[in-house]
């Protein structure tokens, strides 16, 4: 990767995580031409992760969930030999399907912890977009990589990087996507607040978190694992499935039961955030009123947030259906 990143759609420029200095690449390096410091490529990845410089005061689990990732990067690759593999398992799933059909040609999209860069690499296959997937686990971007370059997907970079030092200047993508990454941060809101930024006017976000409700059967699947030995995990749907290999399941185990941080919100919460921050609501999985998920469900128009009393009914509703992939739900909002 470059100092830009570059396709056939648009250029995004890369800024010092430590500085917000402009970066220059050379063929082993990126180095800031301000504050001179130089990041190495690894494998062709920039390694543009920095620390957090927080007060001693608080809390920082950013080291934590990269060494636990760097161990079980999730999920991982044994299922897809090929691209074409990977765009047809990505498309029957609904929520992949509608995002691929409903970004606009010429799009830029940033995926914020993309892990081993399923969905950035599925996003990049399509003609026309720049997708840039970041994460803080190098091994994860290395078997994103590793999948891009074998399959020649050209609309896809990959780079190291702290969600809350980003390396993009403000208002740089059509779409900012982060499934699963917030709450495993010590900052959930201000890492929302950090990516936020980042999304231009008119352009989208799409969150993905644990939900408050939902969440509880996972947490009780949990301790009945420890208190078992990890014996039950039949328990779990996912273990059950018979279609995914014993990689997959293992991965989902770890990454569902074994994480060292989560955190747990609602949809309340989340649609506070985007007014706090300039975002109008527009959509979300589950439906914030509680209706059906449509197959040609309209991601960025806007939709009814609901009442206190919907978001109740759907939350709970998912929990007592067992919490449906691992209690999750996505909110999507629009940049004034």
């Amino acid at each position: 990767m470059n100092a830009k990143t570059t396709s056939a759609a648009v250029e995004i420029a890369l800024v010092c995580p430590i500085c917000s200095g402009k970066l220059a690449a050379l063929p082993d390096q990126v180095t800031c031409e301000n504050c001179r410091h130089t990041f190495p490529l690894d494998g062709g990845i920039p390694n543009l992760f920095w620390q957090n410089d927080w007060s001693a005061e608080k809390p920082d689990v950013t080291r934590a969930m990269q060494a636990f990732y760097e161990k079980t990067p999730f999920p991982n690759y044994d299922d897809f030999d090929s691209a074409e593999a990977l765009r047809l398992k990505a498309r029957r799933g609904v929520f992949a399907k509608l995002l691929d059909e409903q970004i606009r040609h010429g799009s830029s999209i940033l995926e914020v912890g993309c892990g081993t860069g399923q969905l950035s690499n599925f996003l990049g296959m399509t003609w026309g977009r720049t997708v840039v997937g970041a994460d803080g686990c190098l091994h994860s971007l290395e078997l994103a990589e590793n999948f891009r370059r074998e399959n020649e997907i050209k609309g896809t970079k990959f780079l190291q990087m702290n969600l809350f030092r980003p390396v993009f200047p403000q208002e740089s993508f059509d779409f900012v996507v982060c499934n699963g990454v917030l709450h495993h941060t010590s900052d959930p809101y201000l890492g929302f607040q950090t990516i936020g930024k980042l999304v231009k006017r008119g352009g989208f976000i799409l969150i993905g978190l644990y939900n408050k409700y939902s969440r509880l059967t996972t947490d009780l699947r949990r301790w009945m694992f420890r208190v078992s030995g990890d014996r039950m995990q039949f328990l779990d749907p996912q273990i059950r499935d018979r279609a995914r290999n014993r990689g997959r399941k293992d991965a989902w185990f770890l990454d569902q039961y074994k994480n060292p941080h989560e955190s747990k919100h609602t949809f309340g919460e989340v649609q506070g955030w985007f007014k706090e921050n300039g975002f109008e609501f527009m959509n979300s999985i589950p439906k914030a009123q509680g209706e059906s998920f449509a197959t040609d469900e309209k991601l960025f128009e806007p939709h009814s947030p609901g009442t206190a009393l919907n978001h109740f009914l759907v939350q709970t509703g998912e929990m007592l259906v067992g919490g449906r992939d691992g209690g999750f739900f996505i909110m999507i909002g629009k940049r004034l």
